[in-house]
């Protein structure tokens, strides 16, 4: 089971999750080109004591969004072993030019408990 509000996602441990991603660039619709590349990341949302950085050095999960279907899928595998609670996702595009936008930052993904 998932719910999305806005940006904020709540899967069930385990579950699939499959997403269409939405994307924009200079306000509108873009099509990724050849060279792009989407990626979500999945960390903790525990920030160090400085409040500079998260406290995971590596995402969580690390998942290449296909440039022809834009459909972010989340395998079980990529939850099944992570503790419920509050997580923080972002998605973000290179470009084929290297330039980077994170279009989607710091949003909340919460891992819900299952009953099994």
């Amino acid at each position: 089971m998932h719910k999305i509000n806005g940006n904020n996602i709540t899967l069930t441990r385990g579950d699939t999750l499959i997403v269409k991603i939405d994307l924009t660039r200079n306000g509108e619709p873009y099509t990724p080109e050849a060279g792009d590349v989407i990626r979500f990341a999945l960390k903790h949302k525990t920030l160090k004591q400085d409040g500079s950085d998260y406290t995971d050095t590596a995402p969580l999960a690390n998942i290449t969004i296909p440039n022809d279907t834009l459909i972010l899928e989340i395998t079980p595998n990529a939850t099944k072993t992570l503790a419920f609670g509050s997580y923080v996702y972002d998605i973000e595009i290179t470009f084929a030019d290297g330039k980077v936008d994170t279009f989607i930052a710091e949003a909340n993904f919460t891992i819900a408990p299952e009953v099994y």
